[in-house]
C-alpha cells in the first residue's frame, strides 16, 4: 500500500520515534513493505523514515545504487572528523533543497528486517542518507541543519 508522506510542519516529524520491540512482528513487516512501495513511487527519494508516513517508530529504509537498507532501531556509533556541505532534499519538503553539513563517514548499528543485528560503515551519499533518516527518527528535520555557506558537493544521486 502506498502511504501518505507527511509534510512539514506535521508534528510527527518533530517527535522522537519509539524503539521497535519485535522486528518480526507482522505489523512491522507490513510497514517495511508499504514504506518500500511508497519510496519506489517517489522517484526522487532515496530514503524514507517511519515518522514521514505518520508512524512514530525507529524504522527507516534507504535505497541507493540498487541496494536496499532496512534499518530498525539504528544508532550512529562512529563518525569521521570531516564534514561535507551538500544540497539536500527531503520527501517531507517537496521541491526544497538546502546546503546541509554532514559527516563524510559514519558507522551505524541496527537490526535488519529479519531482526539480525548488523553494523555498517558508510561514506559519501550513503553516509549522508543514514544521517538524514536517523535524524527523522530523532525528530530532527534537515532544515534544522542548514548551513549558510556551501562548497560544491562531490557526491551525486543516481537517477532512475
Amino acid at each position: 500500500m502506498n502511504l501518505e508522506i507527511k509534510k512539514y510542519p506535521d508534528p510527527i516529524l518533530l517527535k522522537k520515534a519509539e524503539k521497535i520491540k519485535d522486528p518480526m512482528d507482522e505489523k512491522i513487516q507490513r510497514l517495511i513493505f508499504d514504506m518500500t512501495e511508497t519510496l519506489h513511487s517517489n522517484n526522487n527519494g532515496i530514503g524514507l523514515a517511519a515518522p514521514q508516513v505518520g508512524i512514530g517508530l525507529r524504522l527507516c529504509i534507504i535505497e541507493l545504487e540498487g541496494t536496499r537498507y532496512v534499518l530498525i532501531n539504528p544508532k550512529i556509533t562512529a563518525k569521521s572528523k570531516n564534514k561535507e556541505t551538500c544540497e539536500e532534499g527531503c520527501l517531507s519538503f517537496p521541491g526544497e533543497f538546502y546546503p546541509v553539513a554532514r559527516f563524510h563517514e559514519v558507522q551505524v548499528r541496527y537490526d535488519d528486517e529479519s531482526g539480525k543485528s548488523k553494523k555498517i560503515k558508510a561514506r559519501g551519499l550513503l553516509a549522508r542518507a543514514f544521517q538524514h533518516e536517523i535524524d527523522h527518527l530523532d525528530g530532527i528535520v534537515f532544515i534544522n541543519r542548514i548551513k549558510k555557506s556551501s562548497k560544491k558537493c562531490p557526491i551525486k544521486k543516481e537517477t532512475k
